[in-house]
């Protein structure tokens, strides 16, 4: 399928690794310009390089979001080589912890880092947006933001934050052309969730094998209607269709990718 987006430059941040990276790829399949964004430089050079051995074109743009300093660095970077139509807001962090070791500093530093660089990021690039009367802004969510758990509950309210800033854009740019939404993912597969699969495992006498520890954790933990964790490409994916005009007609929403697991319509 063409989703008609040849042409296009995207800024997708934080993606010298994980999901960031998966978007990044999948954009860059579809003729995207990619602006690849990251803090370590040898990561973000490595993904730019992949993009271009398939036949994309990107370029590799460095600095910490979490300063102003750093998001200005970051979007004159993105911008010096042409405007950015497409935003996908996806640099963020979170520490396994819980209300009782989660400190009033943990909190403010995660949402300056999950919420607060967003808003950075659509301070400095929206305006260019609505020089060219189209732009897509893909703010990559959560589950958790709708159906918080006991445990991570700074990084629950983040996500919450994430959607809820997402809507209130949308009505912001009504008429621009310009369209404001969320991709919120459940569990997913990827380096760092297979380590804590592997803790869980042992923990809980789950054996050896990645497919019985996934399968097991589905039931008990994260349960969904697809019996498995979610992959990287199917996140990114959403991402895609949200960012090409086929989805010209969705505004203000959060596209759950998440094989059911948060319970509400």
């Amino acid at each position: 399928m063409d989703f008609k987006l040849a042409g296009r430059r995207a800024l997708v941040t934080g993606s010298s690794a994980g999901l960031g990276e998966a978007i990044a790829i999948m954009l860059a399949g579809e003729g995207v310009h990619v602006v690849v964004h990251g803090r370590n430089e040898d990561r973000t050079r490595a993904v730019v390089q992949r993009i271009i051995d398939t036949g994309g074109t990107a370029e590799a743009v460095l600095g910490d979001l979490a300063t102003d300093e750093g998001a200005d660095q970051v979007a004159d970077q993105a911008l010096a080589g042409g405007p950015v139509h497409i935003l996908v807001n996806n640099a963020g962090f979170y520490a396994h912890t819980s209300w009782s070791n989660t400190t009033s500093q943990d909190w403010l530093e995660v949402y300056n880092v999950n919420v607060v660089s967003y808003v950075r990021m659509v301070q400095r690039v929206v305006p260019t947006m609505k020089l060219q009367g189209w732009g897509r802004v893909i703010n990559i969510g959560g589950g958790l933001g709708i159906q918080p758990i006991n445990d991570l509950p700074h990084y629950n309210a983040t996500l919450a934050a994430r959607h809820n800033m997402s809507v209130s854009l949308a009505r912001q740019l009504s008429g621009t052309g310009i369209t404001s939404n969320v991709v919120a993912p459940g569990a997913i597969m990827n380096p760092g969730v297979e380590q804590w699969l592997r803790q869980e495992a042992a923990l809980k006498g789950w054996g050896a094998d990645l497919e019985e520890m996934e399968r097991n954790a589905v039931k008990v933990l994260v349960p969904n209607d697809a019996g498995r964790f979610g992959r990287q490409d199917e996140v990114a994916a959403a991402v895609v269709y949200l960012a090409s005009p086929y989805a010209d007609y969705v505004s203000g929403a959060v596209l759950r990718v998440d094989a059911g697991t948060v319970r509400s319509t």
